[in-house]
């Protein structure tokens, strides 16, 4: 759901002016002898006061940076005011998304990358044949391959032999296409044309039994807030474009279809209002007739009204074995198998350690069934555990775990082929990266680890500007509690600051709520430490990674625990000399924009924010968000009073410093109106505010102008409201309500 732009809402507002940019352009204009940036800027032209306007010079020359370099001395200047090689052009450039990975019958990898170069499109690419060639795109030029089922898509494409099927970005309609060279390779539709992106497909898989496609879809034709989601069959055949068949509905939610060897079976992962995927989930088996229906189905975990759990990512085995994930007892995600003659599961191996994720966006994928040239059957599996992934090799008959030793410190998802795994994953010096993991003839030790993809190739030469990241634990406000974070102290090989300053600290509150920071390379973090900012990232109560009892912490507590958290990391680090307490800075996008604006709103812990597409309004977000977080918050918040009171918007009179605002004009996660309801009222009230509103950009930002741009303006506007340091880059200012 989203909000179209209100035209004639704005005209009523006299004292207001919108400018409405495409998301390439931008233009200066002169206004008290100052130059500002306007770009889709909501500005008020009348100043409260005029302050000399800041100067944006390079605080060292090349020569002088060249003699520190040479002399191994380093130029004593204040926090905040370094110079570094990390630009804002740099970390847009290097913002690449992984978008799933897959291998053929032949062993290539293909994988789907979104490209900030070109608006945020997502292509499917084949690795080079040899060493030293480059890549191949598979998708033709006006095609992309991401769907938008449940606002956050994933698994938007699968292949089987020698073909793709994707989902298209721009029609959502799904498309064959042959990924043979020297062939012809144009997509083909296999689903209608509704006249618009109003059915989404994804996480699909290929049912060779019956020649079709099985995958979930989401149909938005009736209403776009409360869509119906089914598993579906769509035919293979080139003869004619069928409506899909359902297989499985009634339900509000589905995942994971899976279809046994033989493709007599299937498998899937649903759950329903109130709860989220992390919540509770049920894992269904039913049987496939000879006219390709399910019948006969089966709950395999999920039923037990005795048991909370949410099993997840179901998978086949070549035997017909069917092993899943779920927290049943221990509260953790571990593996588990079932026994179809009796209808039970047996737990494979027992760990305090997460073996898998929330499922917020599909085609999650965290173990692989592989064998070694003993015919033997392995899992290769990665977990979290402590702040950090481990790889390793888990033999199900003997119940014993060997690790894998490889670079990365944090996994995300793997494919297989033979006994070469490939592993999506990154460290505190490797950004997002996918690598070819060569296995022994055992599959127990690692004989080759060659790094296939990067989001950023080039981030190693930056290498010695890097923060690397230090797990922190520290105490909440609850006896007894800690909470924890990933700490990164300034870091420049060029600069130093006097013994007698405390670094300015920008702290992020992640996403979700239900998500987890890690302590990978970052370069939008490293863009602050290199210049002399400390930053750290939390894990405030109810993130990921730490077993369901942590989880569970922000349920009904939302606006409070993580709130508390993040304060009492800020504080924590001003206890122990870490940070200087007069500049304390936060910022955080959609749920993390929210713990910001409440942060400022319910809190004196820090000097300024910025949110990026935040919650102001809990009560809006609710009546507004799409279905699959439609009632997400009725657990975290609680009663209609919970949602006044702990609404940013409804306190106004609380906020106590500068904010800055950044939201995509097509957000139908975080409607565009949150962003515009706080602006106003904290624009009234008198507080230095900006707002920078992006078109074309839905929930997160995707463009490379608009991340640039999002980077630099928080940078300088922390640095003229708190900083009291010049910042080194040359940068032009927006205009800040209030205050110019």
């Amino acid at each position: 759901m989203g909000l179209t732009y209100a035209s004639q809402w704005f005209s009523q507002l006299s004292s207001l002016t919108l400018t409405r940019l495409s998301s390439s352009s931008s233009h200066s204009f002169s206004l008290f002898n100052r130059n500002y940036t306007q770009r889709k800027v909501i500005t008020n032209f009348s100043p409260k006061r005029q302050l000399q306007r800041p100067t944006f010079k390079t605080m060292a020359s090349s020569t002088q940076v060249a003699d520190a370099t040479a002399k191994q001395d380093k130029i004593t200047a204040p926090y905040g005011s370094w110079k570094s090689p990390i630009t804002a052009d740099v970390v847009s450039g290097a913002s690449k998304r992984l978008g799933g990975i897959a291998v053929d019958d032949h062993g290539h990898l293909f994988w789907v990358e979104s490209r900030p170069s070109e608006s945020g499109r997502a292509v499917l690419v084949r690795e080079a044949d040899k060493p030293g060639e480059e890549p191949t795109d598979i998708t033709p030029k006006e095609f992309a391959v991401r769907t938008t089922a449940q606002e956050y898509g994933g698994g938007a494409f699968t292949i089987s032999a020698d073909t793709v099927i994707y989902s298209n970005y721009k029609d959502q309609r799904l498309y064959k296409q042959s990924i043979k060279s020297k062939v012809d390779s144009s997509p083909v539709p296999l689903t209608p044309d509704y006249g618009g992106p109003v059915v989404s497909y994804a996480d699909g898989v290929f049912d060779l039994r019956f020649n079709r496609f099985v995958t979930v879809m989401e149909d938005r034709r009736v209403s776009s807030t409360n869509s119906t989601t089914t598993i579906v069959a769509v035919g293979l055949s080139d003869k004619s474009i069928q409506e899909p068949k359902v297989l499985v509905s009634g339900n509000d939610f589905y995942a994971f279809p899976r279809i046994d060897p033989k493709g007599e079976r299937i498998a899937w992962i649903e759950w329903g209002h109130p709860n989220m995927p992390w919540d509770k989930t049920e894992l269904w088996v039913g049987y496939i007739s000879e006219n390709g229906d399910v019948h006969n189905r089966i709950c395999v975990a999920g039923c037990d009204p005795t048991l909370v759990e949410s099993p997840t990512e179901p998978k086949w085995s070549s035997k017909g074995e069917l092993f899943f994930i779920t927290d049943r007892k221990s509260g953790f995600w571990n593996l588990y198998k079932w026994i179809e003659s009796v209808n039970e599961v047996q737990a494979i191996y027992s760990l305090d350690a997460e073996f898998s994720t929330p499922l917020w966006v599909f085609g999650i994928n965290s173990y692989e069934l592989i064998q070694n040239n003993e015919g033997k059957n392995l899992i290769a599996c990665s977990y979290r555990q402590n702040g950090r992934s481990f790889l390793g090799i888990l033999d199900d008959v003997q119940s014993s775990l060997s690790l894998l030793d490889i670079p990365f410190t944090d996994i995300n998802h793997m494919t297989s082929w033979n006994r070469c795994l490939y592993v999506e994953g990154a460290s505190a010096i490797h950004p997002s990266s996918v690598a070819k993991v060569n296995l022994d003839d055992y599959g127990s030790k690692v004989v080759d680890f060659k790094i296939i993809w990067s989001s950023s190739p080039d981030s190693l030469k930056y290498k010695s500007y890097f923060s690397l990241p230090e797990l922190i634990e520290f105490p909440t406000e609850v006896p007894g509690q800690n909470a924890y974070a990933y700490f990164y102290p300034p870091s420049n090989p060029i600069y130093q600051a006097s013994q007698e300053e405390k670094p300015p600290l920008l702290l992020k509150s992640h996403g979700g709520p239900t998500s987890e920071t890690r302590g990978i390379l970052n370069l939008s973090i490293q863009y602050w430490t290199s210049r002399g900012w400390a930053f750290v990232d939390v894990n405030y109560g109810g993130s990921t990674g730490y077993g369901r009892e942590y989880r569970e912490r922000l349920l009904n507590k939302w606006g409070i625990v993580d709130v508390n958290d993040c304060c009492s990391c800020g504080k924590f680090l001003v206890d122990n000399g870490k940070v200087d307490s007069e500049r304390l800075c936060i910022t955080g996008g959609s749920a993390g924009g929210y713990t910001t604006l409440a942060a400022l709103a319910f809190k004196e812990t820090f000097k300024a924010g910025a949110s990026l597409y935040g919650v102001a309004d809990l009560s809006m977000l609710r009546a507004e968000t799409h279905k699959f977080e439609s009632h997400y918050i009725d657990n975290l918040v609680g009663t209609e009073e919970d949602y006044f009171e702990r609404s940013p918007i409804n306190f106004v009179d609380r906020f106590s410093c500068p904010i800055i605002l950044f939201q995509g004009l097509e957000d139908k996660v975080v409607p565009p109106d949150q962003a515009r309801k706080i602006y106003l009222a904290l624009k009234k009230k008198g507080l230095p505010v900006a707002l920078v509103e992006y078109e074309g950009e839905q929930h997160g930002f995707r463009k490379a102008e608009n991340i640039k741009f999002t980077l630099e303006q928080q940078m300088l506007f922390f640095a003229r409201l708190v900083g009291r340091f010049t910042v080194a880059d040359e940068i032009d200012p927006i205009r800040i309500d209030n205050l110019d």
